[in-house]
């Protein structure tokens, strides 16, 4: 059975008209590469979202991870213990560096790094742990930081999809070494595409400005082997703009959220710990005791029968990818890849999309019961 309904799509970028302005000053400007848009969206990212942390801007969240590391020391014979529920980027990123990434389990409940499994995972190799806080849900960050500062180890954050959540009373990018922020199209936020990389002071800060840009900090007075990781001003200009409208976006999402909380059936909602903030990048339900073939029919069902966008995020553990397959026992990862399914959750979700969502998943889950 299809539907002639509209899709709702499992995500939409959010660009108006105060965007396309931004761009087109930067354009009359004549200053389009790296300069004075990205540097007001630095110092008005790390006022709004990160404590006053220095942030320096790059071009893709992937490029803010490698670097960070990079310029906390990070190289071969290092491991780095990381979620093995995540995009592979944050995996990446480590063994792009020359280190290795050490794979565990994550919460059932919250999909982020448990804190147990990171300890245990501790080897004489082990340098750092990159907690990732996935869809929009803070790890626990006061556990994960008594380990590190037990073990003498960093934290850098993998805060791709969570601009504006917090733990404990403080924002995510403001615990660990440094953090690293996606502004990927399809993200809390945009620049059109980009990342930034908060930092816990200015040295880590003058490392990473160094690597984006060709080891200089001075034209051509070469300080390390660096990168072309520069944003541009273009985009750092569609990047301050909605960096204003972040708080009101993130506001629907939550509302949203709430209301899904309330009255889906038949899925097992997100949990949301004491004490954090969770900014919704997704809405993720587990269609719980689910093979993976089962859970794809029901995502199947949702956009077919009622046009319903979703996504399954993530169907294959990193560890299980061919680019790192190690043979580990992670029962939480491998339920999750099976079970999980996210729902659309963006600002653009209106009030009678919501209800249709609603209606779609509740019958969905009823018909397979």
């Amino acid at each position: 059975m299809t539907t002639d309904l509209p899709m709702i799509p499992a995500a939409k970028p959010l660009i108006g008209q105060e965007e396309r302005d931004a761009v087109d000053r930067v354009l009359a400007s004549g200053m389009v590469a790296q300069g004075p848009e990205v540097a007001a969206f630095e110092e008005e990212f790390s006022a709004a979202l990160v404590a006053g942390r220095e942030c320096v801007a790059v071009n893709s969240g992937t490029s803010g991870q490698h670097l960070g590391m990079l310029a906390l020391g990070l190289g071969p014979g290092d491991e780095v213990i990381v979620p093995s529920f995540t995009f592979a980027a944050t995996a990446n990123s480590v063994a792009v560096s020359g280190a290795t990434p050490v794979f565990v389990d994550v919460d059932p409940e919250t999909f982020t790094l448990d804190p147990a499994a990171v300890e245990a995972a501790i080897t004489e190799r082990t340098v750092g742990i990159q907690p990732v806080h996935l869809y929009g849900h803070p790890a626990p960050m006061d556990e994960l930081l008594r380990i590190a500062d037990a073990h003498g180890l960093w934290i850098f954050e993998d805060a791709a999809q969570a601009h504006g959540a917090a733990w404990q009373g403080a924002p995510v990018g403001s615990f660990g070494r440094g953090a690293m922020f996606s502004l990927y199209p399809t993200k809390n936020m945009t620049s059109g595409e980009g990342g930034m990389v908060a930092t816990d002071g200015p040295e880590l800060a003058r490392q990473v400005r160094l690597l984006r840009n060709q080891g200089m900090e001075k034209q051509y007075a070469n300080e390390v082997a660096g990168f072309n990781n520069r944003m541009t001003d273009i985009h750092a200009a569609i990047g301050r703009v909605q960096l204003g409208k972040l708080p009101a976006w993130t506001a629907r999402r939550q509302e949203l959220a709430a209301h899904f909380d309330a009255h889906l059936e038949g899925v097992v909602t997100p949990v949301v710990r004491e004490g954090a903030v969770h900014v919704y990048h997704q809405y993720t339900v587990r269609i719980e005791g689910a093979s993976a073939a089962e859970r794809d029919a029901f995502a199947t069902a949702l956009r077919e029968e009622h046009a319903v966008g979703c996504g399954v995020y993530y169907p294959t553990p990193v560890h299980r990818l061919d680019t790192f397959r190690v043979d580990l026992d992670l029962p939480v990862t491998e339920m999750l890849a099976r079970e999980v399914l996210s729902i659309p959750v963006h600002p653009s979700v209106s009030d009678e999309d919501r209800d249709r969502i609603v209606a779609a998943v509740n019958a969905v889950a009823k018909a397979g019961a």
